[in-house]
């Protein structure tokens, strides 16, 4: 779903190297607009090697319609009495229609915002998922997709496991002096 970040890695953190972020040379508008383009980038690219239109779709929704929210939210802050439109900030969308849409929707914003936690409990990573997944409905992304609220439970359950599983913390192990 994020292939069309090839075209620009080193925007993306995953890839960026000794802190050096070349989107903090940006304005937030121009940033989010660099963001929003792995989408069209990946679409791009998938048509160009012949891939399924069911995997085109996955690219195409998994941000559905929603901000590139750091910048967005960033821009807002430091600009309160700004007039702009906040389309400049969205993806184009379409928001998901299926339930495995949605749930990429869901893994791959919990995941990205899993990434800049300051610290790992079972109580901040729980709070984590639901703030998180809440905020997607409560945007209205999901609204299109075939999923129930027991499937959002349910899945919400899963991805709190698999996040404390991860980052459980580990006991220190002595250091051997032989």
């Amino acid at each position: 779903h994020d292939i069309g970040k090839m075209n620009n890695p080193l925007f993306f953190t995953e890839n960026q190297l000794n802190g050096n972020n070349p989107l903090e040379k940006l304005t937030y508008l121009e940033a989010s607009t660099k963001i929003i383009a792995h989408v069209s980038d990946g679409v791009e690219i998938a048509k160009k090697h012949n891939l399924p239109k069911i995997v085109i779709d996955f690219i195409k929704t998994h941000h559905g319609e929603g901000h590139a929210k750091y910048f967005y939210i960033k821009y807002l802050q430091e600009n309160p009495d700004a007039k702009i439109s906040d389309t400049a900030f969205r993806y184009q969308g379409p928001s998901p229609r299926t339930k495995e849409q949605a749930i990429l929707m869901m893994a791959d914003a919990v995941e990205a915002a899993s990434r800049s936690m300051k610290e790992y409990t079972e109580e901040s990573i729980k709070n984590l998922v639901d703030t998180i997944i809440d905020g997607q409905i409560n945007e209205g992304l999901l609204r299109y997709a075939k999923i129930t609220f027991i499937d959002v439970e349910t899945v919400k359950q899963v991805f709190k496991e698999k996040l404390i599983t991860i980052h459980h913390t580990r006991i220190e192990y002595p250091k051997n002096n032989n």
